[in-house]
């Protein structure tokens, strides 16, 4: 808990987004936050559509190569979380939230 809540306030002090990830135990695929309030920042309609494709590529991705089904997701435009991305495209995934983050203006 102490290194999640000291993440969290360097990403504030940085202006940064909080992205965090760790396994679900339940089907061994990762669990994905984002949280956009450290930075200020707000998604677009158009952002959130991005979001939206990049998961919906997740998900076929999980069901054609992982034995668990992706097991959800909600987009908002400040927190959204994600329940099933693959450990092949953990990196991608969350590199790929981040540099649509940075496209947000403050």
């Amino acid at each position: 808990m102490f290194e999640y809540d000291k993440y969290y306030r360097e990403c504030q002090q940085q202006k940064k987004p909080f992205i965090k990830a760790k396994t679900n135990p339940v089907h061994g695929n990762y669990f994905i936050q984002i949280d956009l309030a450290t930075c200020g920042y707000k998604l677009t309609g158009k952002q959130e559509k991005q979001i939206q494709k990049l998961v919906e590529g997740e998900i076929e991705f999980v069901k054609n190569n992982c034995k668990h089904a992706f097991v959800g997701f909600n987009i908002t435009d400040e927190i959204s979380w994600f329940d099933g991305v693959s450990s092949e495209h953990l990196d991608s995934f969350c590199n790929s939230l981040y540099d649509l983050t940075q496209n947000t203006p403050n």
